[in-house]
């Protein structure tokens, strides 16, 4: 059964245990996060704040913060779950009898329910009032922060052409009661569409500011989809039910019916304010740059909210387990455009976008290379700095036996490809913003066609007879 909000969660972890309330007066500016900080690198609990100095609503972080929660986010035994229903979703297509468009059925009648249901009265409308930041617990996360900001901001803003609402999560600085930066990278969705407001002359682009949902809606904002797919649509279907919107009070936007509170305003197209710095999820502070201005109009919210936020930093923190659903949910639809891709793994160490490792089944000469340019023209994978190329029968999970492939297996001048293209706006590596050198690493077994006319050789490997007869004789051994 989908979790009806935000405190559905917090109930769910609660009785499993895996939610901490603290009671004691704790401040919003750097000691949440010292908090926070040590119980994630412990892969401790959930945190409730149930007494954030200076604000009358509790605060939630580190809901997402190890597996099991961030399975009982999806309600499913493991995230893997989830990329299966999108196969099965998948595969829908490809029936083409009669008997097969019937057994479908089913998994077409789960479609159906990803819709999102528009209603009247929603929990985020009980109270509106006049817009006072200063009253919600927003964090200063860390000592060289610009400020206190916004961390799990759900920014839905609407396409000024088609009419299409879009749905992400940028971070929002404060800069008084009413005001904050609007966090838009240069390659994001809702840059673009204030980029059709500024080209239109439309002075006053409306967004709304959903903070506190469910977890497949919080999860959906931060997904890679494609421009045309509403981000309402995914949480659907994870939720396996209808989300439910609302209008907006001051705009035509809607909203998700159940957020703990909605920041209602608009951006004006023609003012720019400097945002940051801000210690971010690459364990390094982003530079502070010209942003846009969000003006805060009203603050709609239910009765008794909680403010849900979340830190980042140094690895393992709480987004790492978001970055992970990712990989896991949208490999079906990786191996759509690229069969060959047995697994993948971005490594927490590599924040993301800094490093790739995929196995595939080789087929022909330069097939990693062909695999590497693949990836890199396909969405946000162009951020990808590092690809590394492994073998079928190596698991990207086994990062030891990776290592070792890439360590004995590579000549460099062979097996090393350096291109150019666009970089994530927070890599501080390259000599220029937004654009740099990636690698990419061919660890696989070389062919005499790519150039390897020595013998290869094979890998250490006992044979599975001595293998039984010793496991069968284990505890002869004293084991």
């Amino acid at each position: 059964m989908a979790y009806k909000d935000l405190e559905d969660f917090i109930k769910a972890l609660d009785e499993k245990g895996l939610l901490k309330r603290i009671e004691a007066e704790v401040d919003r500016d750097l000691e949440i996060t010292e908090i926070t900080d040590r119980i994630s690198k412990q892969y401790g609990p959930a945190l409730l704040f149930e007494n954030v100095k200076d604000s009358p609503y509790p605060l939630l972080i580190n809901a997402f913060g190890t597996y099991e929660r961030l399975n009982m986010a999806f309600e499913v035994e493991k995230i893997d779950d989830v990329a299966q229903d999108i196969m099965d979703l998948l595969d829908v297509s490809s029936y083409i009898s009669l008997m097969d468009k019937i057994k479908s059925i089913p998994k077409l009648t789960r479609v159906l329910k990803v819709f999102p249901k528009k209603v009247i009265n929603a929990p985020c409308q009980e109270v509106v009032e006049e817009p006072d930041l200063d009253t919600l617990p927003i964090l200063k996360c860390w000592p060289e922060d610009g400020g206190r900001f916004i961390t799990l901001p759900l920014v839905i803003t609407k396409d000024p052409e088609t009419g299409m609402q879009n749905m992400g999560m940028y971070r929002l600085q404060v800069y008084d009661k009413k005001t904050t930066g609007m966090h838009w990278h240069l390659h994001k969705d809702g840059r673009r569409i204030y980029e059709k407001y500024r080209k239109a002359g439309i002075k006053k682009m409306p967004v709304a500011v959903a903070i506190g949902c469910d977890p497949a809606v919080i999860y959906s904002a931060t997904a890679p989809l494609p421009k045309e797919i509403d981000e309402m649509l995914l949480a659907g279907f994870l939720r396996k039910k209808s989300p439910e919107i609302v209008k907006a009070v001051t705009s035509d936007l809607y909203v998700p019916a159940n957020a703990e509170f909605v920041l209602e305003g608009y951006v004006d197209i023609d003012e720019m304010k400097k945002e940051g710095p801000f210690g971010d999820h690459t364990g390094y502070y982003s530079l502070s740059d010209m942003y846009p201005v969000f003006h805060v109009e009203k603050i709609t919210r239910k009765k008794n909210p909680v403010y849900p936020a979340t830190i980042v930093g140094k690895p393992p923190m709480e987004d790492c387990y978001l970055g992970k659903a990712t990989e896991r949910i949208f490999l079906p639809l990786l191996k759509l455009y690229v069969p060959e891709i047995i697994d993948i793994n971005f490594p927490l160490e590599g924040v993301f976008h800094n490093c790739v490792i995929v196995s595939i089944d080789k087929k022909f000469p330069g097939h990693a290379k062909k695999v590497m340019n693949a990836l890199w023209g396909m969405g946000q994978m162009m951020y990808t700095k590092m690809i590394i190329i492994v073998d079928k029968d190596i698991s990207p999970q086994d990062i030891s036996t990776v290592a070792w492939k890439v360590f004995n297996n590579i000549d460099p001048k062979r097996d090393i490809l350096i291109t150019d293209g666009p970089l994530d706006a927070l890599d501080h590596s390259s000599n220029t913003p937004l654009y740099g050198n990636k690698m990419g690493i061919d660890a696989t077994k070389k062919w005499p066609q790519e150039g390897h006319t020595r013998e290869w050789p094979n890998d250490i490997e006992m044979s599975d007879e001595i293998k039984e007869k010793v496991s069968k004789r284990w505890s002869e051994y004293g084991f």
